[in-house]
């Protein structure tokens, strides 16, 4: 039997103030959105930030539904945005802001499976990485270099012979 690790490298920060300039203003922008989404039936607010190769930053929040299947995690809105608004173009990074209007969420949310699946959908289609910027309320700042971090052992399109 041969044993393999399979691991990944999660950077800690402090908090956002620790953050290169440029990250940190992806933060900001992912927990000014937060703050405009619309979750009133879970009180649990995200945003999202995603940071284009041509410099644009497109943001999203979570939109929530008296028909719980009929919303959409903040992720997922900023990304499929950037994939309408510019086809094409690479996403470099993603920040997300999670926050309960119920209690101070002090570590980071990472996204949900189906927003994990997504974003890897878009990692494998411009075959580069997509970093993670991840915040709750207040606390630590999560880094990580690249979806497959967080997602190993993916499901892609070299499952349907499409690689």
């Amino acid at each position: 039997m041969k044993k393999q690790h399979i691991g990944f490298d999660l950077y800690i920060y402090e908090g956002i103030e620790e953050l290169p300039s440029s990250e940190r203003r992806l933060l900001e922008r992912a927990i000014s959105a937060r703050k405009n989404a619309y979750a009133p039936y879970s009180n649990f607010q995200v945003g999202a930030a995603v940071l284009m190769e041509n410099g644009e930053v497109v943001i999203g929040n979570n939109q929530e539904n008296a028909s719980y299947p009929s919303g959409l995690c903040a992720e997922r809105v900023a990304v499929f945005q950037a994939g309408a608004l510019y086809p094409g173009v690479a996403i470099l990074a993603i920040a997300i802001s999670a926050a309960s209007k119920n209690y101070i969420l002090d570590l980071p949310a990472g996204p949900c499976g189906n927003c994990r699946q997504s974003i890897m959908e878009y990692e494998i289609k411009q075959r580069s990485p997509i970093s993670l910027l991840l915040q709750g309320q207040e606390g630590p700042v999560f880094k990580c270099t690249s979806i497959k971090d967080i997602l190993p052992l993916a499901f892609g399109n070299s499952f349907l012979g499409d690689s």
